[in-house]
């Protein structure tokens, strides 16, 4: 590896308890107990401010889970992002093969396994948060691909999303695309209590967050913390599109 030319430099911003913009060079690789020929990146956690967690994970050829994932109270959200093939994925009782775009929702206590049985790797998304639960109300076991769900307008010209999960209260968590066409924005700027994990998945733009106009692109990774000033442009001459989390159908804890 050589040494970056002239003084050391960084795209990435990190304001604890406020936001984050992480691109891939500056990303560490770490090791997580329960799986082999796995590398992780850990992109958000509590000691930035989260409520949540939010890795990257390089699936090498035969890499996998080792014992089945699973914590007590935990739900996850597994996203498969760069796959040439599929990954092997087995939820509760349900197997199914993930390609390029496809997800699994895992509701907290259900035992989540994977493996690469290909001969390339495969990058995925994994998003943790602790389930908050209400009485008569469950979420399920989610298996889907992002390009099997309708895009709908945002409700502003040249804006487009796509709703991943069920809108039912036993979801606590929304996951979602947003698109913006070249000439597409948000109608203006939001400032509201959920936090987001956000992953740049195509494009680039131009977004506030907190005081701060930050340019972002592909493969970058945003987090947005509660109460922070939010909203962009697309700057490129291609669709600006991530997919984000977004809590929801909870009252605030006193």
């Amino acid at each position: 590896m050589s040494y970056q030319p002239e003084f050391l430099e960084t795209r990435a911003v990190i304001k604890h308890g406020q936001y984050a913009v992480i691109p891939p060079e500056t990303r560490k690789k770490n090791v997580i107990p329960g799986f082999a020929d796995v590398d992780f990146y850990i992109l958000a956690s509590p000691k930035l401010g989260a409520k949540s967690t939010f890795y990257t994970a390089t699936v090498m050829p035969g890499g996998k889970t080792t014992q089945p994932y699973q914590q007590e109270g935990i739900e996850v959200f597994l996203y498969v992002h760069q796959c040439k093939a599929a990954l092997d994925v087995k939820v509760g009782s349900k197997s199914c093969a993930l390609t390029q775009g496809g997800y699994a929702f895992v509701p907290e206590g259900t035992p989540l396994e994977f493996i690469n049985n290909t001969e390339e790797a495969i990058t995925i998304f994994l998003y943790r948060k602790r389930y908050e639960r209400i009485a008569g109300h469950e979420a399920e076991i989610v298996i889907s691909n992002i390009h099997d769900v309708k895009e709908i307008e945002n409700g502003v010209d040249n804006v487009f999303y796509r709703d991943l999960l069920p809108d039912h209260l036993g979801f606590d968590v929304s996951m979602l695309t947003l698109s913006f066409e070249p000439d597409g924005r948000h109608s203006g700027c939001e400032t509201h209590v959920q936090e987001h994990c956000a992953y740049v998945i195509s494009g680039q733009g131009f977004y506030l967050l907190g005081e701060d106009w930050v340019q972002v692109k592909d493969e970058d990774f945003i987090w947005m913390g509660p109460f922070t000033q939010q909203g962009a442009y697309a700057t490129g001459r291609t669709r600006f599109t991530y997919i984000y989390s977004k809590e929801c159908n909870r009252e605030e804890a006193l």
